[in-house]
């Protein structure tokens, strides 16, 4: 059973009722009793299509409501994480409209303190160039990482630019980035840079089981720390239209539930999962819904290091 104390005060309300915070964990600043914060992070000036995943962070933790409504946790993990770590809402950074720069600034400094305290990090975009400022705050506590990175995209285009498609090839320069043990998985748009990584196309995945993706993943990454990146378009817009940048040929949400279940065992230290877009859902927020849940297998992979 979930222990309460853990959980704002009412989180057993109907999920369309009470305060909104992701999984219903409670709103904190306090890392000293912390072992996770969830952290939001609403920009999107790195787009490259359309615009619109500053309000990802929202609509995830509304959608979460649902999927952290029971206290026996979130199917199909048979324990609830405030059965063994206290994980907090850290609410989100924010007064950078405009100005990028002050983002990443932001950013760092906040992800800097929180790792600092030795609480782990989950974050939630905003566009997938936050990863980048995720990174280095990481690489300060854990080294260089070995990358787990879920998408439709490779994001290493070759470009001195910085944005949401540019930011791991960034990471690579700068040397955050344990290219020989790191797995592209799921892309489907033309990548004539590996830049050393390992890449399970979407048309390979497709033929593959969860447990054979999650196996091939393991193999990579071994026992190094590792960084897992989801972004959103790794689905098939079928199952996550609402986001900037959707690319036809991707896999289901089960399926990405399944691989991500089947990673338990990993030193992931931290990740996040990033660019829904809600306002290009048809109806519903069912990308969100989908953000939420995968968002919550994230959070339970690094409770899983964590208790290791």
């Amino acid at each position: 059973m979930a222990r309460d104390d853990e959980l704002l005060d009412n989180w057993w309300d109907d999920a369309f009722s009470g305060p909104v915070s992701f999984m219903r964990f409670k709103f904190s600043k306090d890392l000293e009793n912390a072992d996770i914060a969830v952290l939001g992070v609403p920009y999107d000036l790195g787009t490259t299509n359309r615009p619109g995943a500053r309000f990802g962070p929202r609509a995830m933790r509304e959608q979460s409501t649902l999927t952290g409504e029971f206290e026996y946790g979130l199917w199909p993990w048979d324990y609830h994480i405030a059965e063994h770590h206290k994980v907090i809402d850290y609410g989100d950074i924010c007064n950078f409209v405009g100005y990028p720069e002050r983002m990443t600034d932001a950013l760092q400094k906040t992800v800097d303190e929180i790792l600092a305290s030795d609480t782990a990090c989950f974050s939630m975009g905003g566009d997938h160039f936050i990863s980048l400022p995720l990174l280095r705050s990481h690489v300060k506590k854990f080294g260089p990482l070995a990358l787990i990175h879920f998408d439709a995209h490779s994001d290493t285009w070759v470009d001195e630019d910085y944005n949401h498609g540019t930011m791991f090839y960034h990471a690579i320069k700068e040397g955050l980035i344990d290219t020989k043990h790191s797995i592209q998985v799921g892309l489907r748009t033309p990548n004539p840079e590996t830049h050393g990584i390992e890449i399970i196309f979407a048309d390979e995945l497709d033929e593959m089981k969860a447990s054979e993706v999650a196996e091939r993943i393991k193999k990579r990454v071994g026992n190094n720390n590792a960084y897992l990146t989801f972004d959103i378009d790794f689905l098939d817009p079928a199952y996550a239209p609402g986001t900037g940048t959707p690319v036809s040929g991707g896999p289901s949400v089960i399926k990405g539930r399944n691989i991500l279940k089947a990673l338990a065992g990993l030193n992931i230290v931290g990740g996040d999962l990033v660019e829904i877009a809600p306002a290009y859902d048809p109806i519903g927020n069912i990308t969100a819904v989908a953000g939420a849940t995968l968002g919550g297998d994230i959070l339970y992979l690094i409770s899983e290091a964590l208790r290791r």
